[in-house]
């Protein structure tokens, strides 16, 4: 029997979730730069991922959109693209598991 305070499926009720993987990033961007880049697809938020200990980016980051046709937009257009001198690497996110807790 599942605990619904475990890692699981039970009862996901969150809807689907459309998010862009975003490699290849320069150490220097920051989620206001990332955001930015993707602004002419209408991005609702962007996350850089930073080290825990050094706080500095680990070269990755996600960019959430209100909508798949959005998010498509945005794989097929920036994948490639040139991003503070580096070619960045854009796919959709592999779906988050749901943490629920009591």
């Amino acid at each position: 029997m599942a605990a619904p305070w475990w890692d699981s499926t039970w009862a996901d009720r969150s809807g689907p979730e459309y998010r862009c993987y975003v490699g290849n990033l320069p150490y220097s961007t920051d989620e206001a730069s990332l955001k930015n880049a993707f602004s002419s697809y209408d991005p609702m938020s962007a996350q850089v991922v930073e080290d825990r200990e050094t706080g500095r980016s680990r070269g990755f980051g996600f960019v959430q959109f209100e909508d798949k046709q959005s998010m498509d937009k945005a794989i097929q257009g920036m994948d490639g693209q040139e991003l503070g001198g580096r070619n960045i690497t854009v796919s959709q996110a592999q779906q988050r598991p749901r943490r629920w807790r009591a």
